[in-house]
């Protein structure tokens, strides 16, 4: 039961909007001294973006046989000496996925940039981008310009790690 309501609270977690948790991040991290850091929209996108990835985590090790560990053990191995040694490169599929999609979302990420971090040079591309776009007039080849600059990262993930991404999303989908 206990196993339920802790994913039932990492749900929950995840359909919480950004705009909710701002007002309380925002005054943790100035009681703490981290405003304008770089350490505040790493810490806001890290410690949202943990439920997803325990979810997603969840649900591979789950679809690994249970014999596999038990072997491990059989054979002398202790708990973290058999999920370093034999469990998690077996599931190397499932945290190039989970690595991935929590890049991709605090690459994209635009609230937390522009709250936490008011110097313009320290600004994430996101919100050099939103900025960048003028009240009266934009110049869009210059925008569009900036826009694949801060695309290609992701592309260039997406396209490298494009088999560990299919095989991780295929292999943890399924409980056998």
């Amino acid at each position: 039961m206990q196993k339920k309501a802790m994913i039932l609270f990492f749900l929950i977690t995840q359909m919480l909007p950004s705009t909710l948790v701002l007002t309380s991040l925002y005054i943790m991290f100035s009681k703490i001294g981290l405003l304008n850091t770089y350490w505040a929209p790493i810490l806001a996108d890290a410690t949202l973006g943990i439920p997803f990835s325990i979810i997603i985590l969840r649900t591979y090790f789950l679809s690994i046989p249970k014999e596999l560990d038990e072997a491990a053990n059989i054979d002398g191995c202790g708990h973290w000496k058999s999920f370093f040694l034999i469990m998690l490169p077996i599931a190397k599929p499932g945290v190039v996925v989970v690595a991935v999609f929590s890049f991709v979302y605090a690459w994209g990420d635009l609230i937390y940039g522009i709250t936490f971090i008011t110097n313009p040079n320290m600004r994430p591309i996101t919100s050099s981008i939103y900025n960048y776009v003028q009240q009266y007039q934009t110049l869009w080849n210059s925008t569009m310009a900036f826009g694949i600059i801060a695309i290609s990262p992701v592309v260039l993930i997406f396209i490298f790690m494009q088999r560990y991404i299919v095989s991780g999303l295929t292999n943890g989908a399924v409980k056998a």
